[in-house]
Order: structure tokens, then C-alpha cells, then sequence
């Protein structure tokens, strides 16, 4: 069974930095796809950030592309999302999902993927 679990939310003011972790148990990742989405307030469930694991492959959202950086450590089976340059519309619960590659194209839809962590809360202040 599939396990992610994020942390390293919090509060930070715009500018600031934060690093979100994910940690991954259950499986071999080597053939699966991690992501980052987030959900603000009120508003629904969007694609942040996305690596597929063997490769090292990154995919961005535009919104945060320059900013933000997705990485993964395999000893530690973890993936990260450093945040710099937060801003007050970065404010969102951050989620981790995974699934297995099944196509060419990398999956940045909610329905892409099986599996999820409970979320971390991140609050940007002003």
C-alpha cells in the first residue's frame, strides 16, 4: 500500500522560502510519476509541480515555474518542493500524489493519479 505523507508547511511572509517533503513507502518508485498540487481556499485542486522518478524529468505549472523546484531523494525515498519567492496567492493546502507512468505525456490532472497524502497547510502572510 501506497504511503505519502507531506510536512513542512507553515507560515511565511511574501519573499519568504519554504520546503516542503514528501515521504514515499510502499513501493519501488523507480516507474511512478510524484506530483505536487495544491488547493486554495475556496477554489479547486490545481497542478504545481511533477517529476517522474527514474528519469528526474520536471514539469512545472506556470504559475510557479522560476520559483518553485520539485527534487527527489531516492535513498531517503522523498520528494521536495522548495518554494522561494512565496507570495500571498501561493496560500493553499499542498498535496502529494503518485501513481505508476502509463503514458508519454505526464499527468498534471487530479485524475492522473491513485494515490495521495493528507496534505500540508501553507499560508502566506502580508
Amino acid at each position: 500500500q501506497v504511503q505519502l505523507v507531506e510536512s513542512g508547511g507553515g507560515l511565511v511572509q511574501p519573499g519568504g522560502s519554504l520546503r516542503l517533503s514528501c515521504a514515499a513507502s510502499g513501493r519501488t518508485f523507480s516507474t511512478y510519476a510524484m506530483a505536487w498540487f495544491r488547493q486554495p481556499p475556496g477554489k479547486e485542486r490545481e497542478f504545481v509541480a511533477g517529476l517522474r522518478w527514474s528519469a528526474g524529468q520536471t514539469y512545472y505549472a506556470d504559475s510557479v515555474r522560476g520559483r518553485f523546484t520539485i527534487s527527489r531523494d531516492n535513498a531517503k525515498n522523498t520528494v521536495y518542493l522548495q518554494m522561494n519567492s512565496l507570495k500571498p496567492e501561493d496560500t493553499a493546502v499542498y498535496y502529494c500524489a503518485a501513481d505508476q507512468i502509463h503514458t508519454m505525456i505526464f499527468a498534471t490532472g487530479i485524475h492522473g493519479y491513485d494515490y495521495w497524502g493528507r496534505g500540508t497547510q501553507v499560508t502566506g502572510s502580508s
